[in-house]
């Protein structure tokens, strides 16, 4: 199968999952940060991320998971056997959502772009904002001194970096 492909359908997973238990997951006061779905060998993996006021128990991951691997079951998603891990986003808590951008300006971040820009993948510096412009959305982020304009869809990847 074409990794192209393979892609693909795991996005599609990912934004089929999300769609159907975010309604459950705000039902409980929690928020979804995060979908991952990865295919391994035998099985598929699904990571969730979630949040709160106040953070993330493991009581609360142990709640969820039980009613998200319920839903999973009943709707095959993904297909075949699978792993379902519930957790808090952590310290290098991902970004996902606009909104994150926006809630964690000022913030250090790492990037990992689709393509490379002015010859890199990789960025990580302090994120300054997120806007629109002329449609688009535009994420900036000051590196080393120097601003660099990311266009949003060309961002892979976004995590916070802790800080010491």
């Amino acid at each position: 199968m074409c990794p192209l492909f393979c892609c693909m359908v795991q996005g599609t997973y990912e934004k089929k999952i999300k769609d159907l238990i975010e309604p459950l997951i705000e039902a409980e006061g929690m928020e979804l940060i995060l979908v991952e779905c990865h295919r391994m060998k035998t099985r598929s993996l699904v990571r969730l991320y979630l949040d709160k006021e106040g953070g993330i128990t493991v009581d609360d991951c142990a709640a969820i998971s039980n009613q998200v691997g319920d839903v999973l079951d009943v709707y095959d998603l993904p297909p075949g056997p699978y792993t379902l891990e519930v957790s808090s986003p952590g310290l290098n808590r991902p970004l996902s959502r606009d909104k994150d951008f926006l809630k964690f300006r000022g913030s250090e971040v790492s990037l990992r772009l689709e393509m490379k820009i002015e010859g890199a993948r990789n960025f990580r510096g302090r994120l300054v904002d997120l806007v629109e412009e002329e449609g688009k959305k535009v994420v900036y982020i000051e590196v080393q001194g120097k601003m660099m304009r990311i266009p949003r869809e060309l961002i892979k990847k976004a995590h916070l970096e802790y800080e010491f």
